[in-house]
């Protein structure tokens, strides 16, 4: 039986810690409970948002409709020579998972550590650090339909993926439900991916030599400890923003006007430049307004000081885009799902 409360405090609930509220909130522990959610007045009558970690997400003011929270738990494993399939449910927290396999030494997972968030949200927004994305383990995808409450699979092409991207983003969103993940791990002869240089560097300060899964994940959760703020001490949802891509010829008029600009040649005569870079050369890293800033170690990270409203995380956000537009012609996107 699913228990509806009211007025319930989100601060528990996203990881900029913002006190907004929801009329209403419930959790989803199976399928079935979600199936009879679906068919109740409250949620057919109400606007209703799905909610994970609540660690990618602003919300600008209360949110009046229904909060469906996913707490859906549990892995099961299958083995086929030298790979190993894992179906997760969505529940499950990411970082807990990639340590469940680090601690297997199976591979495939261990450059994604400490990335906040749940297993069912991370093939939504095709995470990824240090030259991998979860696409390039997933099998499957498997939930229900929220407008047919039929049971639907896809399989990886179908997720279509993209740089931070994917059907579940966009012409799935409020219409899918996450229920699990099905993810293809190696345990042995393991292709490790060593090739960011922030991980070299890392691991040749460890003295490590023969890198291993947990010395791979061991230098990343290095890393992202010394350059992100962690949410349980000073609230923040990780990148704010995402790397913009842009043309080469752009690119090249950017490099005459700005030397130093970094960039990293994509396919099709395009140029990844980091979003953070354009933040930073206007001047807004370490910037503090009132309860809210830009992280003085990290441009990309906006934080909330305490008792922020999630309206001033917001305008922030909306004075960095308009600055760099300004500066660079460029037009930032939020990598964050904004909630109005």
């Amino acid at each position: 039986m699913i228990k509806i409360e009211e007025n319930v405090n989100l601060k528990p609930y996203n990881t900029f810690g913002l006190s907004e509220s929801a009329r209403y909130f419930c959790k989803i522990h199976t399928e079935d409970e979600l199936l009879e959610l679906l068919s109740t007045d409250l949620y057919k009558n109400e606007r209703h948002l799905i909610l994970g970690g609540g660690s990618n997400v602003l919300f600008i003011n209360d949110f009046d409709g229904l909060i469906i929270k996913v707490d859906l738990k549990g892995i099961s494993k299958r083995e086929d020579g030298d790979t190993i399939e894992l179906d997760v449910k969505s529940g499950e927290g990411w970082h807990e998972f990639v340590i469940y396999c680090v601690d297997n030494n199976w591979g495939g997972v261990e450059n994604l550590s400490l990335i906040p968030g749940t297993v069912g949200a991370a093939p939504i927004q095709n995470i990824g650090a240090y030259g991998v994305e979860v696409k390039d383990v997933i099998k499957k995808v498997e939930g229900i339909d929220l407008l047919t409450s039929e049971r639907r699979s896809f399989i990886n092409e179908e997720c279509l993926f993209g740089y931070r991207e994917s059907i579940f983003k966009h012409d799935l969103k409020e219409k899918f439900f996450i229920s699990s993940v099905t993810l293809t791990v190696s345990k042995q002869n393991h292709l490790m991916n060593t090739s960011y240089g922030a991980i070299k560097d890392t691991l040749n300060t460890m003295n490590v030599t023969t890198p291993t899964i947990k010395t791979i994940s061991d230098a990343v959760i290095h890393i992202r400890k010394s350059k992100l703020p962690d949410p349980l001490v000073i609230g923040n949802a990780g990148s704010f923003f995402k790397n913009p891509t842009i043309a080469l010829s752009q690119y090249e008029l950017l490099k005459k006007q700005f030397p130093e600009i970094p960039g990293y040649h994509s396919v099709n005569q395009t140029v990844k430049v980091p979003a953070g870079w354009f933040i930073e050369q206007c001047n807004w890293k370490g910037k503090r307004i009132n309860n809210v800033g830009v992280h003085e170690h990290q441009a990309l990270v906006l934080v909330n000081f305490g008792n922020a409203k999630g309206e001033e995380i917001f305008q922030l956000a909306q004075n960095i885009l308009s600055s760099v537009k300004e500066k660079f012609a460029i037009t930032l996107t939020p990598e964050v799902n904004i909630i109005e």
